[in-house]
């Protein structure tokens, strides 16, 4: 049953893109991927983890072979286009896991439809409105881990500099962002430049960014009713984009359980699957 199956389905309005494996029997465990990636990011992983769970990996709106609209990229918007899924899948409740931009929506999905999430995992991403600064450092050692925000809030610039380039730049924040380079190799390489390169697929990656402002505004509103009440496992790696992911959530959520993933970049999901999947398998 670890076999991954492609499927897609209609949500409000829109076509979405997700990958299943594993027995629907089984409790239900959805990963969300960053930009600039896809469902694609979680295929070493989900084989590992179907002897326990049922696994999902949708591509959020604007992600992956999914539609890519022109607008709704804040993450109330893309969490409710999720919710939607798992209900159109008869999914009342299941365990969640979001990576980079996939984790900003993973928290405004637990925080919006608390009864849908049991437990949560968030992967080496500040949460808009939560624990990702407003205003990022730009003259830190560690800057280049971040640069890319501001180069993304400039209206249609990214677009006029990557178009053509696509190749340069993903090579960049794929092999300078691991702490080991060879993790993508050209097969991998060639699937991200292919849904990079999908007409309006630039557009739609940045447009999260461009959003930003607004999700930090909608989780700061759904948190004035107080904390995050289920478990949340916070995932850091040693050579990530962030230090602790653990002790600033511990503001936002009652129960966080911090890990530390060794030897590993920002792309934990596809640098240690193997780690990241017991990791997973204790907590959920």
């Amino acid at each position: 049953m670890n076999e991954i199956e492609h499927h897609f389905a209609q949500v409000n309005g829109l076509r979405i893109h997700y990958l299943s494996a594993g027995d629907p029997q089984q409790d239900t465990l959805v990963l969300l991927a960053g930009f600039p990636q896809s469902s694609y990011a979680w295929r070493d992983i989900m084989p590992l983890l179907t002897d326990r769970f049922y696994v999902i990996a949708p591509d959020m709106p604007g992600q992956g072979d999914s539609d890519l609209p022109q607008q709704g990229y804040d993450t109330g918007t893309l969490a409710g286009h999720i919710d939607a899924l798992l209900q159109q899948l008869n999914l009342p409740a299941v365990f969640l896991a979001g990576h980079d931009v996939g984790a900003w929506v993973a928290f405004a999905l637990a925080a919006q439809f608390p009864e849908r999430v049991k437990k949560i995992a968030l992967l080496d991403a500040g949460i808009p409105g939560v624990t990702l600064p407003d205003a990022l450092p730009v003259t830190s050692q560690s800057a280049w881990k971040t640069w890319h925000f501001a180069f993304h809030l400039v209206e249609d610039l990214p677009e006029t500099l990557i178009s053509g380039r696509e190749a340069i730049y993903l090579d960049w924040f794929f092999r300078r962002k691991t702490a080991n380079p060879l993790t993508f190799d050209a097969t991998k390489m060639q699937e991200y430049l292919r849904i990079f390169t999908r007409p309006g697929a630039l557009r739609a990656g940045l447009a999260c960014y461009r959003a930003v402002t607004q999700s930090a505004a909608q989780n700061r509103a759904l948190l004035q009713t107080g904390p995050l009440d289920l478990p949340l496992l916070a995932v850091s790696a040693d050579q990530g984009s962030i230090a602790d992911m653990a002790e600033p959530l511990r503001q936002f959520a009652r129960h966080v359980y911090g890990v530390k993933v060794e030897r590993c970049g920002h792309f934990i999901p596809e640098e240690q699957p193997a780690v990241l999947a017991k990791h997973f398998s204790a907590f959920f």
